[in-house]
């Protein structure tokens, strides 16, 4: 071959990876996403089954071996640590909440904290230098919870808080990097379990799907009515579970909604996220035609740069959509913050009590630290 002189030019967006991709996602097949006039029912189902086999979730339901410790009195509540086995190897830290003089059996509402230190967060405790930046985005879930009268289960998710990584110091490179980054938290795990056909996605709702197993086997609680709250990446988890898991009866997803081309494929997000072969099948709105007729509350903010509005309320009219085909158009609701990832106490929780009738009637919200 001849060098030709001057040397060939090409455009140097031809160089990005993201060329490719943009014009791959806007070419994305979706070949389950939801269209006006299709069976409900049996596209619904469908969903469900794509997405248990995208999840890639463990299927070995081994005995819980449940460990419920010592009740001791907060005030308003009283709390109790508990620990269960999801599948050999991985037990799950939890902690009950149990609002005091109010009779049972309770509902119960499941709280997943996002990228943060940790499940402490959702009981207002510190355990690290950092843990005060987390308070004014209303994250004290399980105090939360308490107040409006739902029996609260705090659960440690995979690689997160007590959960996290412990390789020696020789397998990593991330020691000064802040305790909740995602290179120092979830990536590997969730790298790791790619290579076993897994997803780290898949394995936090298997163990959010396992609590309802756990709540099955507890006295006073009501496992009729077991709820979730989740924000961020935690809200990921609740919004993939409820669609997988006929158990949860209502969920409140914050800080995790959009289009996928307008977030998770444009902007930077943890590894955690990421389901392979999703956008063949699916879109994350699309979701939500297995969890429908069930009470949906998505929560988000007006300036999340995580989560862009426009995109948020593209998604959602969708959802809007799906819930109209299933019967249950006002069963879903959007609620929108004035600022950025946090979570909207004030706006989420009358939201879900109006869906739903709620536990009991409510006092304020207290103890929110601002």
């Amino acid at each position: 071959m001849t060098l030709s002189a001057p040397p060939p030019q090409s455009s140097p967006e031809a160089f990005r990876p993201e060329t490719v991709h943009r014009r791959l996602i806007e070419q994305a097949p979706l070949r389950l996403g939801f269209h006006e006039g299709s069976d409900f029912s049996t596209w619904s189902t469908a969903v469900r089954h794509k997405l248990r086999e995208l999840l890639r979730m463990p299927h070995d339901h081994t005995d819980l071996a449940i460990r419920l410790g010592e009740t001791r009195d907060f005030g308003d509540h009283t709390r109790s640590r508990l620990v269960f086995t999801a599948e050999p190897g991985a037990d799950v830290p939890c902690w009950l909440l149990q609002p005091k003089n109010i009779t049972g059996p309770l509902p119960v509402m499941v709280c997943l904290q996002g990228h943060t230190t940790g499940m402490h967060i959702s009981l207002g405790e510190t355990r690290f230098e950092d843990d005060s930046k987390f308070f004014g985005g209303d994250r004290d879930f399980g105090l939360q919870a308490v107040r409006w009268g739902y029996a609260a289960l705090v659960m440690e998710m995979r690689a997160f808080g007590e959960r996290c990584d412990d390789r020696a110091a020789g397998c990593r490179n991330t020691g000064s990097l802040p305790r909740n980054d995602d290179n120092r938290t979830c990536k590997h795990a969730a790298m790791t379990a790619l290579l076993l056909g897994r997803t780290l996605l898949g394995e936090r709702v298997f163990d959010l799907s396992r609590v309802c197993d756990v709540i099955e086997r507890i006295d006073g609680l009501d496992a009729r009515r077991v709820y979730c709250l989740g924000q961020s990446g935690g809200g990921t988890v609740v919004w993939h579970a409820a669609a997988v898991e006929p158990r949860i009866a209502g969920i409140i997803a914050a800080s995790c909604f959009c289009t996928i081309a307008a977030s998770f494929a444009s902007i930077d997000h943890c590894t955690d996220n990421y389901l392979p072969d999703m956008l063949q099948w699916l879109e994350l709105a699309d979701i939500a035609g297995a969890i429908a007729p069930r009470p949906v509350v998505v929560a988000m903010g007006r300036k999340d740069p995580l989560f862009p509005l426009a995109g948020v309320e593209v998604a959602f009219e969708r959802v809007r959509q799906i819930y109209r085909a299933a019967g249950a158009e006002d069963a879903a609701k959007l609620v929108l913050g004035p600022e950025g990832h946090r979570f909207y106490a004030d706006l989420a929780w009358p939201a879900f009590v109006s869906l739903t009738g709620g536990a009991v009637s409510p006092g304020p919200v207290a103890g929110r630290h601002e």
